[in-house]
């Protein structure tokens, strides 16, 4: 997602802050800019699209002397992709850079428009460098004006901010975005999102808790607690190894993925779960109009999302709904009617079975919408309207995060198309936002539960297989999990259903034969239960995953979440994430490359 890089020093700045930001390109992006102070006053550079754009806008500048510098890469959330959305975000005389969401940001930008401040972006992160200038016309002190700033937000951030008010210093913020500052022996000063945009420039650093602020100039930063104590900085040697560093100190990208679920999730919400609605700003309601189906086409890992969407679009938005594999329905000879609305769902965009699907659909005259995770792909622009899963960069093969946010945009979407509709009432899609909201608290991982799951994969590591098993919603949820475990250990693994047990399958059950039963409270567990139970007498080895304890499971993971079938299945869903991690790693296995796979398939 969006990047952050600062640099306080006499070195040229320009190419400091363009490195940095290269270094954060894996974190998926849209747009870049950068702003400089120095002798002779403030400059500022944006571009849309890759950091080349920025690179070509800037090659005939360059900085001389001692300067302060801030850049940032930009993944659109509030407003498109645009340079006037780009960062950082002008004031009269200050600029502003920032990654998460200012909650508030609508209150703060009326009050300060009655007062007559105009506003160029359709960004939240614009209020910031307006109310900061706003405080310092009553203030005349850029330190108490931007502590005062800090403390009206509400939300998650990492800013940092630059003023002519006071040339030779940068003000910083972190509350639940990371933000580190780095240090040298030459009393030079760096700021960054991660690690690796300093590697090989500063030798220490500092990790930001949140709630911390303060400001840093030449040699020197001062460090405030939310209390508005002043703290010691407790500088760390810095990690020298960049591909360590991207991984922020987890073993494998994928596991790095895991635990960054919780964050991208708020990122997928963010402009969408409103107080008392689902909002799309990129879909215009027309595209619902004499719709009365839909038809969802994907492949692999999106397809187990769409197969989940199908449950969520006919239960919550009452349109009857049907899932298609992309690699066959190319060859079906389909019946397409204009009365159906055709989604497709790719990671990449570029998924060559699906966006030939999405050719044939937009032949035969559908409306067309696809959720995917990179703008200006070939499916994006192939589609007639798009909604973006926010998801950044994903680097391990087997996706995590990407079914984690394509799933949310169902769901949403669901909601969404449901009121549209008036198939919903006011009661229950109450009920659902509150549960929405609660999501990104259950993909937080853990340690206890890591912990556990990593003592349990030593019990799984041999046998001749693997049934993953649910109903309902948690049937898709399943073959995800079998397919997550046989991408990267290379055992063999099926999802079915629960009910189908004994309509073949059970034959297989012995106690070679490893189950790992979904057992949600909030739906059919008295139907899972009993299907467990006759593997259970036929001698499989059951690991039973449920907020309710199962006697006969020889393993069990107990969950927290049972109030609503999807929090359930969210949780549920980094519990087989963590499973085949630990599984591979294990087996010794590549977890990030498996053999035989590519992360996008544009070929057939």
């Amino acid at each position: 997602m969006c990047g952050i890089v600062g640099y306080i020093g006499k070195k040229e700045k320009k190419s400091i802050l363009l490195d940095g930001l290269k270094e954060l390109e894996y974190r998926g992006y849209d747009s870049a800019g950068i702003a400089i102070i120095e002798k002779d006053g403030l400059k500022h550079f944006k571009a849309v699209g890759k950091l080349k754009n920025l690179r070509d806008k800037t090659k005939n500048y360059s900085s001389s002397g001692f300067g302060v510098a801030i850049g940032h890469t930009r993944w659109a959330t509030h407003g498109k992709p645009t340079e006037l959305n780009a960062h950082p975000h002008l004031g009269e005389y200050s600029f502003v850079v920032h990654n998460g969401i200012i909650e508030n940001y609508q209150e703060i930008k009326d009050e300060l428009e009655k007062m007559g401040v105009t506003f160029l972006s359709q960004t939240d992160t614009e209020t910031i460098v307006h109310l900061f200038e706003k405080n310092n016309s009553d203030f005349k002190n850029p330190f108490n004006s931007f502590k005062q700033t800090v403390s009206k937000l509400n939300g998650a951030y990492a800013i940092l901010l630059i003023t002519e008010a006071e040339p030779e210093s940068i003000f910083f913020a972190k509350s639940g975005s990371p933000l580190l500052i780095g240090f040298n022996e030459e009393d030079e000063i760096y700021f960054a999102s991660s690690d690796t945009p300093i590697i090989g420039k500063a030798t220490e650093v500092y990790y930001l808790e949140d709630g911390e602020y303060g400001y840093a100039k030449k040699g020197e930063v001062k460090l405030f607690d939310s209390s508005g104590i002043e703290k010691k900085i407790l500088k760390k040697p810095l990690p020298t190894d960049k591909k360590m560093a991207q991984k922020d100190g987890f073993r494998f990208f994928m596991e790095k993925e895991i635990y960054e679920q919780s964050q991208v999730m708020n990122d997928c919400m963010i402009g969408r779960v409103l107080d008392d609605r689902v909002e799309f700003e990129e879909l215009d309601k027309s595209l619902f109009e004499n719709i009365n189906s839909i038809k969802i086409c994907a492949c692999g890992t999106s397809y187990h999302s769409a197969l989940t969407g199908a449950y969520l679009f006919e239960r919550l938005a009452k349109i009857p709904t049907q899932v298609e594999i992309a690699s066959e329905f190319r060859y079906k000879e389909p019946l397409l009617q204009r009365d159906t609305l055709f989604i497709t769902i790719s990671q990449s965009g570029e998924t060559a079975d699906t966006l030939e699907a999405l050719k044939m659909a937009n032949r035969a005259g559908l409306k067309t919408l696809t959720i995917c995770n990179v703008d200006n792909s070939s499916i994006v622009r192939e589609s007639g309207s798009a909604i973006l899963t926010r998801a950044g960069i994903e680097k391990g093969v087997a996706s995590t995060k990407a079914f984690a946010t394509q799933t949310m945009v169902l769901w949403l979407l669901s909601l969404y198309i449901a009121e549209l509709k008036g198939n919903i009432s006011k009661d229950r899609l109450n009920r659902e936002l509150n549960a929405v909201r609660k999501v990104p608290k259950v993909l937080i991982v853990t340690d206890r539960l890591h912990d556990k799951i990593h003592r349990l994969s030593k019990r799984y590591l041999h046998g001749h297989g693997f049934f993953f098993i649910g109903r309902d919603i948690f049937f898709p949820l399943a073959l995800e999990g079998a397919l997550k475990l046989k991408e990267i250990s290379y055992l063999h693994a099926e999802g079915y259903p629960a009910g189908e047990m004994k309509h073949g399958p059970i034959a297989l059950a012995d106690s070679e034969l490893f189950t790992i039963a979904l057992m949600p409270k909030s739906l059919h567990y008295d139907k899972i239960k009993s299907n467990v139970e006759e593997l259970s007498a036929r001698d499989a080895t059951i690991l039973a995953i449920s907020p309710e304890e199962f006697e006969l499971a020889d393993d069990f993971i107990r969950t927290k979440y049972s109030s609503h079938a999807m929090l359930e299945f969210f949780e549920m869903m980094v519990i087989t994430q963590l499973l085949a991690l630990e599984v591979s790693i294990r087996l010794g296995n590549d977890v990030d490359m498996p053999r035989n796979l590519a992360k996008s398939v544009t070929v057939e």
